[in-house]
């Protein structure tokens, strides 16, 4: 796919060759630019002049040369303020290019060292190259019998570089690994319920096991019965389709120990139960499972990059339907620590799941857990569509999160949890807990419930119920799932692999 040159020369013959041109030009790109000038007889600089070309953030301006210079057509991508220009930006710009470069069936090229600046070397613009190509690129084709779309199918990526080749091309390669995994992600998500039960998840996680060399192990609806998991069980009372827990272990240091647990809630399809939906809300609901499909995203990653780290991945999956057998509201259920939950909404069913798993990861012996699900309207109403929620115990793991999203480019926001909120998911006069205390602080409440069952466990909990489906296109993501969070898991894991696990940092995260 990528091809990395050091000799850069204008008579090379290429089909399309991609320059990044800032606002304020330093010496370096106005030399660049005068030599282009130069080759083309001044008509750059007419064209500049008359308003042709800009170099506003994202501008795509292009050029055919018409046998002047040995690329057939200049793409010249306009970058803005330089002192403005970050990793954020850098994204969106690509796929801003390679949205428009849509069709094309040739080799392009790019002089990667025209997008750096101080704050981006040569390697990170190169990884967010790759990323931005591989997200930017991606379609869901869907079930029509007939689709005669035309789609990017580029032969090759020629980057030139300045550095050593090695080096540059180890870094597109990784940005590449990013991008195909968040797409793997987001194929689940797309993929509708019908098409995608329980066990098919739990088949697709095994064969992803396999190609990557880590052990599974499924628990079947008689093994969840017999560890107790009340919680869990009772979503799926209503369903035809068992219940499954998926279970997968990546060993990336010596001795099981030091892990940290991802677990992705998987409800394949959300009907609400005897608390159901709208005929509005329940359409979409087939991406209930996207915190599902986060985790077997960053599990991709961790199999293909392969950290010096401990990884425990736990999927609790079913769907939520209405039945004969279906709890109801009134129902008290026993979760697997013993706790208690009386059931006043079956709409509130992904903090059941989510509690049974947590507690199981604690028992497999993760230290660190994240969970990650599509949970509550209300962080929609709290923070829109491109952030997502997050609640925590523990203010220094968080720091790593919130490390890690900066990274990836996937923001999330802290809300709080309050000694008051917790008293409301406690407040039953029958059981421990009552799973839904009503709308107010709605997210909040999500996130106060799974506490209980995280307990002294440094937690954090992601609700991606605004950030899983993208509801418009945007540079980097098509309509439909966006394979959120799976960059900021793996840049997590990658960050624990290198840093957090030394004495003093362990001890005072658990601590």
């Amino acid at each position: 796919m990528f091809t990395v040159l050091n000799d850069f020369n204008w008579n090379t013959k290429q089909e399309t060759l991609i320059i990044g041109c800032f606002k304020n030009l330093d010496t370096k790109l106005n030399g660049l630019l005068e030599n282009l000038d130069e080759k083309l007889n001044g008509q750059l600089s007419l064209l500049i002049q008359e308003g042709e070309i800009d170099f506003n953030n994202k501008s795509v301006n292009s050029i055919y040369t018409l046998g002047r210079l040995g690329p057939k057509k200049l793409v010249i991508v306009g970058l803005g303020e330089e002192e403005n220009f970050n990793q954020d930006n850098a994204r969106d710009t690509f796929g801003s290019v390679f949205k428009s470069l849509k069709g094309n069936k040739d080799t392009i090229s790019i002089l990667i060292e025209s997008f750096t600046n101080k704050s981006l070397d040569v390697f990170n613009i190169s990884r967010i190259f790759a990323e931005a190509f591989s997200m930017a690129s991606y379609e869901f084709t869907g079930y029509k019998t007939k689709n005669n779309e035309e789609k990017s199918n580029f032969n090759e990526i020629i980057v030139y570089s300045e550095l050593e080749c090695n080096k540059v091309k180890s870094s597109l390669e990784t940005g590449y690994i990013f991008g195909q995994a968040t797409n793997s992600a987001r194929n689940l998500v797309n993929i509708p319920s019908n098409l995608l039960t329980p066990s098919d998840i739990a088949l697709y996680a095994k064969g992803l096991a396999n190609q990557y060399d880590m052990s599974i192990e499924i628990l079947e609806k008689d093994m969840l019965n017999q560890m107790g998991m009340g919680a869990f069980l009772a979503v799926n009372q209503g369903s035809s389709e068992p219940a499954k827990m998926i279970v997968i272990k990546y060993q990336g240091r010596e001795d099981w120990e030091e892990v940290i647990g991802l677990i992705g809630k998987g409800v394949t399809f959300d009907t609400g139960g005897y608390s159901v939906k709208s005929k509005e809300g329940i359409v979409g609901m087939k991406s209930d499972m996207a915190g599902a499909a986060a985790v077997l995203g960053t599990l991709e990653i961790i199999g293909r990059t392969r950290p010096k780290q401990n990884v425990l991945v736990v999927i609790p999956t079913t769907d939520n339907l209405i039945g004969p057998n279906s709890f109801k509201p009134d129902d008290v259920i026993t979760s697997m620590c013993g706790k208690t939950i009386e059931v006043l909404n079956t709409d509130a069913e992904g903090r059941l799941v989510l509690a049974d798993a947590i507690t199981y990861a604690k028992r497999q012996g993760a230290q660190f857990i994240i969970d990650v699900g599509t949970l509550t309207g209300g962080v929609i109403t709290a923070l829109g569509y491109e952030m997502t929620g997050a609640m925590t115990n523990n203010g220094k793991f968080f720091k790593q999160v919130l490390g890690a999203s900066y990274n990836s480019g996937e923001p999330i926001w802290r809300l709080p949890i309050t000694e008051k909120d917790k008293e409301r998911v406690r407040n039953s006069r029958i059981a421990d807990l009552n799973n839904s205390p009503g709308g107010a602080g709605h997210a909040i409440m999500g996130g106060a419930f799974l506490g209980e069952f995280a307990e002294e466990t440094p937690w954090v909990h992601l609700d991606i119920a605004g950030t899983a489906v993208a509801y418009k296109p945007t540079d980097l993501n098509a309509l439909g799932g966006t394979g959120v969070m799976v960059r900021t898991l793996a840049f997590l894991v990658n960050e624990f692999s290198t840093n957090v696990f030394n004495e003093e940092s362990s001890m005072s995260l658990i601590n």
